[in-house]
């Protein structure tokens, strides 16, 4: 079963990605990494640019809203995501535990729906 770590890092952890002090945070990144692949249960990730960065779009009334950066009313911001292959929630709760971020920030994880996503990418008749 895979499952989504969905990071959300507080602005520091954004700011101290370029500097000599965010360093010793890099290598706790990629120690965690190296760990999930070692274990066999990394299929992929990425992080993301600062929310800054973002652009929200709705649809309402047929119409196109484009909104400069995300919708938030917390200072954590979507950071990045991993997604796990994993026997159990707990066990990706145990990962989630380990990541970098989870002493700074918060770790959501959540199912990815591969139902869903098949009955999406079905062609029909």
């Amino acid at each position: 079963m895979q499952f989504t770590l969905l990071i959300y890092e507080p602005p520091e952890d954004f700011d101290n990605r370029d500097t000599e002090r965010g360093e010793a945070h890099l290598a706790a990144w990629r120690q965690y990494y190296r760990a999930l692949v070692e274990a066999g249960v990394y299929v992929t990730g990425s992080p993301l640019q600062p929310d800054a960065t973002g652009t929200t779009v709705r649809v309402r009334n047929a119409h196109r809203q484009v909104q400069d950066g995300p919708y938030a009313d917390t200072k954590e911001q979507l950071g990045g995501f991993i997604i796990l292959e994993l026997p159990t929630l707990d066990v990706a709760l145990d990962w989630a535990a380990r990541c970098p971020t989870a002493s700074t920030g918060a770790i959501e994880v959540r199912p990815v729906a591969p139902d869903v996503r098949a009955r999406v990418e079905a062609t029909s008749g």
